[in-house]
């Protein structure tokens, strides 16, 4: 607890501090994927909903529709159905489904940057250096070292900065530590953008390998989203993901995962999540198995969509989209 306490009130002085604008890369929700391998039903048992709900929006933009009546969230499912049904002939195919969450997720990542933009781009050349990158997030801390000597967490600022600028430097193609849009985006998203995919496998090792060993054991797995506080047994959905380490993530069976399996779990070839996603989506509200939906079929599952990213939590329903 003191810990815990201690890495808080550095993140309240880092963010309070007048030099300070913002808060170093800490680990990024995993980009997790279904196993191809798994069936459509399967992946419903394997908390698909939670999947659904975080995986492609996110956790703040997941929560947004939750905090409508369900009359409401209704209301604005019904009318971005009608922006997704392309064709206008009152079904809403996969294909349809897939290019509206390739579109959102695109646009979401791209306002995310413009929205810190300013915070970085200190002296407004429209660029951002990785001085001034520092600067906003560090400052403080390279102000005041002493103040932050007893944190040892492992994502203290002490940790986070050569982390951070190991990320900054691969993201910077030029080599001229200052990052242009496309190039700050890739800092920022880095699971977006082949160049960037090694340094989401090394920070994935890095946050999971607790006894820093160079792999990932079935524990170090486990821990990564199940804390076992009350000795008792395991819930089911943890087991389940103990046979899915064993079965999918530990490729030759030595008990642990090294780079190239890390790699092929989180960042699969061949994968297309918004095609997965759009599959499953309409797997599960195809009342009458067409492989089409209709507004009502949407509408009758309208928890499971208001989740998902083909909501975009309710955005889309006022921003031109023409640009994407």
């Amino acid at each position: 607890m003191e810990l815990q306490a201690a890495c808080c009130c550095c993140l309240m002085l880092l963010l309070c501090a007048g030099g300070s604008l913002s808060k170093p890369t800490f680990r990024k929700d995993r980009v997790l994927h279904p196993d191809p391998e798994l069936t459509d039903q399967q992946h419903e048992d394997n908390r698909s909903f939670q999947y659904d709900h975080e995986a492609f929006l996110g956790k703040e933009e997941a929560t947004t529709f939750d905090q409508l009546t369900p009359e409401e969230s209704k209301e604005k499912l019904g009318k971005i159905v009608d922006r997704i049904d392309n064709n206008k002939d009152v079904f809403v195919t996969t294909e349809e489904l897939k290019n509206w969450i390739k579109r959102v997720q695109k646009r979401y990542i791209y306002e995310n940057v413009a929205k810190v933009w300013k915070d970085y781009d200190l002296n407004k050349d429209n660029k951002i250096s990785w001085e001034e990158y520092k600067q906003a997030t560090y400052g403080y801390y390279l102000e005041n070292p002493e103040e932050f000597q007893d944190v040892n967490d492992p994502h203290s600022f002490k940790k986070m900065l050569p982390r951070d600028e190991r990320r900054f430097r691969t993201s910077d193609l030029d080599g001229d530590l200052a990052a242009t849009r496309e190039e700050f985006t890739a800092f920022l998203h880095p699971e977006e953008f082949e160049h960037m995919k090694d340094i989401v496998v090394l920070e994935t090792l890095e946050d999971l390998d607790k006894n820093e060993d160079g792999f990932v054991d079935q524990d170090e797995y486990i821990a990564d989203m199940f804390a076992h506080e009350d000795g008792g047994p395991e819930p089911n959905w943890v087991v389940t993901e103990r046979e899915q380490f064993s079965d999918f993530r530990d490729l030759n069976k030595d008990g642990k995962m090294d780079k190239v399996e890390i790699r092929h779990w989180i960042l699969p070839q061949d994968y297309d999540h918004a095609q997965a996603e759009a599959r499953h989506l309409v797997y599960e509200a195809d009342i009458d198995k067409d492989q089409m939906l209709t507004k009502e079929e949407i509408l009758d599952s309208w928890n499971m969509f208001v989740g998902s990213q083909a909501t975009n939590y309710g955005e889309d329903l006022t921003k031109n989209h023409d640009e994407l």
